[in-house]
């Protein structure tokens, strides 16, 4: 990144600040880390190339250390979100830093918009409610890997495997514009582990994983023309009664979907019951085969293991995909083997740290283009473990894209225009298109650190 960085302050070294402060520094960002455990800072400090303070984060001598007085954001994400929000009060009194908290508990969600105003908060991130959001995305739609949201949900982007012997099998992406559809695009195409931005004459073969972008309607069009079936879940059976779990079945039982919860722990069990009058609960260890199949998992439309152990949860998703036809999502907190978790058949995996560091980047990223007034990044995906982007922006008059016709503007290699929303209209573009000023922009790209629409320009 050859822009000039933020200087960060995140508070709490966990399995959040790692993946942030890894993507953060990579793109050139002055980062210091703080935590109570010496051990964990010295941990950062070593593989990372950022600054370390031992201490407590919601002191002002701690803070001071860190450069609080200069700091442009500071980042909350210790384990407690009570610590979290006092951290960023306290940080708000002594700079004119931005602050992001952490907050997971219920309680606090609900009143979510009130915090942030009171607090002066630039955001209130949520791993749990994220996580659950993108297991709701998939459930509703389960024939997909993957599905993200663009344009205020004029348009997703969807991920799926081409199965052998699909009609798409052998065909050309130009075939697919020409004889299938046109208001889809194929964005990104993963073979044998290499990831391919595809021109008009790569060539589909079953095994492809590839992610299209479309609005909702055209996706389930598209998909139904090519053979999957597009109908979402009627029953889940989730294990684990912890708060994604909550936020997962409250948002299912909304839709109509009946859910079944397995919790080996009384309270929790006791909790989720009150909480959730309309699921089924089941006290009892999901690790008990016997179980599994009493609970009628062999019958199950949907298995969803959120236990807080990753290792339980790729066990328990092979069992549910060797006893039933479950559609299977699989949450990983901790492990960092991507690639050989992505080699097991875990169906959809869900990975909550990414998707919070996505958020935080996406502000980082904005924060970064408001010194460039001419766009605005709306939402940052990563895709295919972290090897390419998805970036939507808002486009602002005075941009050196606006009115020029796509085929003439001179893009970087592994750039691809998804579409452009005008007037909330979808556009699947073709080289004749132009953007206009007030335009949003989805890009794809293999590139890391966008954070303008011009970074798309060679």
């Amino acid at each position: 990144m050859n822009k000039a960085g933020l200087k960060i302050i995140i508070v709490g070294a966990g399995k959040i600040a790692r993946t942030v402060v890894a993507q953060l520094v990579e793109e050139g960002h002055d980062l210091t880390v703080v935590d109570i455990d010496s051990a964990v800072v010295d941990e950062f400090t070593q593989e990372y190339d950022c600054m370390g303070v031992v201490g407590n984060g919601a002191t002002y001598a701690t803070l001071k250390e860190a450069g609080i007085a200069s700091a442009d954001l500071f980042i909350a994400v210790t384990q407690s979100d009570e610590l979290n929000l006092l951290c960023c009060t306290i940080a708000k009194q002594f700079s004119d830093a931005a602050t992001i908290a952490r907050v997971r508990n219920p309680e606090y969600n609900r009143e979510v918009g009130y915090l942030r105003n009171k607090l002066g908060l630039a955001m209130i991130i949520n791993p749990e409610l994220e996580a659950s959001r993108e297991i709701a995305r998939i459930l509703f739609l389960p024939t997909a890997l993957e599905i993200n949201s663009f344009a205020h949900g004029h348009a997703e982007m969807i991920k799926i495997r081409l199965p052998e012997g699909n009609m798409l099998e052998g065909k050309s992406i130009a075939f697919l514009g020409q004889k299938v559809t046109n208001e889809v695009l194929i964005c990104a195409v993963e073979r044998d582990g290499n990831l391919v931005i595809p021109h008009g004459d790569f060539v589909l073969m079953a095994g492809d994983i590839i992610s299209f972008a479309a609005t909702r309607k055209s996706c389930l069009s598209f998909l139904k023309q090519i053979g999957f079936t597009t109908k979402g879940v009627k029953d889940t059976m989730i294990v684990g009664g912890g708060i994604a779990s909550y936020y997962l079945a409250d948002q299912l039982i909304r839709s109509g979907i009946s859910v079944r919860i397995i919790e080996r722990d009384k309270a929790k069990c006791e909790f989720m019951s009150e909480a959730l009058p309309k699921a089924t609960l089941i006290n009892g260890d999901a690790t008990d085969r016997k179980l599994l199949l009493e609970a009628g998992l062999h019958n199950a439309q949907s298995f969803v293991p959120l236990t807080g152990i990753d290792e339980e949860n790729i066990i328990l998703a092979l069992f549910a995909k060797d006893v039933s036809n479950a559609k299977l999502v699989t949450k990983i907190t901790r492990i960092t083997f991507t690639e050989v978790v992505d080699q097991l058949d875990l169906g959809s995996i869900v990975y909550p740290k990414f998707i919070t560091s996505e958020l935080i980047l996406k502000y980082v990223r904005a924060k970064m283009g408001a010194k460039n007034s001419s766009s605005n990044i709306e939402s940052l995906y990563h895709m295919f473990n972290s090897r390419a982007e998805a970036l939507e922006f808002t486009v602002n008059s005075g941009s050196p894209v606006i009115g020029v016709p796509l085929k003439d503007l001179k893009l970087k290699k592994d750039v691809l225009i998804g579409f452009i929303c005008h007037d909330d209209a979808i556009i699947i573009p073709s080289g004749n298109d132009m953007i206009q000023d007030g335009d949003s922009v989805m890009v794809v790209t293999t590139h890391h650190g966008f954070a303008s629409i011009e970074d798309i320009l060679s």
